[in-house]
């Protein structure tokens, strides 16, 4: 299948410096930001009573990122959609159900670890995504469906998965959900259709404010986390590898099987392994106390480096097999795009 890209993703691809600066600047901002939180408490701990309001600035910010075109894809290709979407909510929340069962993880951890796998894709997954030569288009519209039903899904997949393990207010989290998550991402999208020409001038800058929002969050969870992470032990960190692993694995496995475009799997594989895990830290802490947050505060940080390290990997494949077709030709001799990971 051919590999060039579409209108669509030439349209959304940001250019080629900005997201390579992004992707090394997120995780060395995210590990500036738990250092910070982790070692100045007291100074970083006057973000918590915020966090919320920061959480809804980020998903202002990706609402006025989307565009029609990047949804165009939901027409046509629904079906792949709707695949990534639907391994979103099924392989992430089972693997950490399993891990944290796995690694004996206190029951708290164990609920951190479901609702970890229970938010919805992150948007740093879309730069990632850009990086490892996979279909961008195709990563904006899971991010954006996976977030628009986030209310319902999180909420009933947390209680489905970790109800015996601690009470679940579903009501209370689609609430909350509803208030930092899907009015806001509405709010910037109608923004962006209303006032395209001021959205224009400061689209440049608005990653850059994610990332700083993203920051301020992990900062404030942190602080408020401090001493419960200390203590939670080397198992948490570990889970939270694998997680993520297992997500970024079963997530290609499945595309590959279900026989769509190695552009397409990359994006499927990134999108399912990368969480809105400054949310996942949020709700945890807000809903079941400082050590339930702490496997997304410590995936905020794992995810943004994991993600580009996959990148690199897809890239480095690209640059293998290129050699090989260039000499390799079809039937009609033109030479042949050798198949890539």
């Amino acid at each position: 299948m051919s590999q060039q890209s579409t209108p669509t993703e030439h349209h959304r691809a940001p250019d080629k410096h900005r997201a390579s600066a992004a992707v090394i600047i997120f995780p060395l901002a995210m590990i500036a930001a738990a250092a910070f939180g982790a070692l100045v408490p007291h100074v970083a701990g006057a973000v918590t009573p915020y966090v919320a309001w920061l959480l809804g600035f980020i998903m202002f910010t990706m609402g006025l990122t989307l565009t029609l075109p990047d949804l165009r894809v939901l027409r046509s290709r629904p079906w792949v959609v709707l695949l990534g979407v639907v391994l979103q909510y099924t392989i992430m929340p089972l693997t950490g159900l399993g891990v944290a069962l796995l690694f004996n993880l206190d029951p708290v951890l164990v609920v951190g670890m479901v609702l970890l796998g229970c938010v919805p894709g992150g948007t740093a997954s879309n730069i990632v995504t850009y990086l490892a030569g996979g279909n961008v288009a195709l990563s904006v519209a899971m991010t954006a469906a996976s977030t628009l039903i986030a209310p319902v899904m999180t909420p009933l997949t947390i209680m489905w998965l970790a109800g015996s393990y601690l009470p679940v207010d579903g009501a209370a989290m689609f609430q909350q959900i509803l208030m930092i998550v899907l009015l806001p991402v509405l709010a910037g999208v109608l923004v962006q259709l209303f006032a395209r020409g001021l959205v224009q001038q400061v689209v440049g800058v608005v990653p850059w404010l994610s990332i700083l929002g993203v920051s301020l969050v992990l900062a404030g969870v942190l602080a408020n986390s401090v001493e419960v992470i200390f203590t939670a032990g080397a198992a948490v960190y570990l889970a939270v590898v694998v997680h993520n692993a297992v997500g970024f694995g079963l997530g290609y496995l499945v595309a590959w099987a279900a026989r769509i475009s190695p552009r397409e799997r990359r994006a499927i594989s990134i999108e399912v392994g990368m969480q809105n895990s400054a949310l996942a830290a949020t709700l945890g802490g807000a809903h079941f106390g400082p050590l339930a947050a702490i496997p997304g505060a410590v995936a905020a940080v794992w995810h943004n480096v994991a993600g580009p390290l996959l990148a690199l990997l897809f890239t480095r494949a690209d640059h293998r097999t290129r050699p090989a077709a260039a000499h390799t030709t079809t039937s009609d001799g033109r030479p042949a795009t050798a198949a890539r990971l």
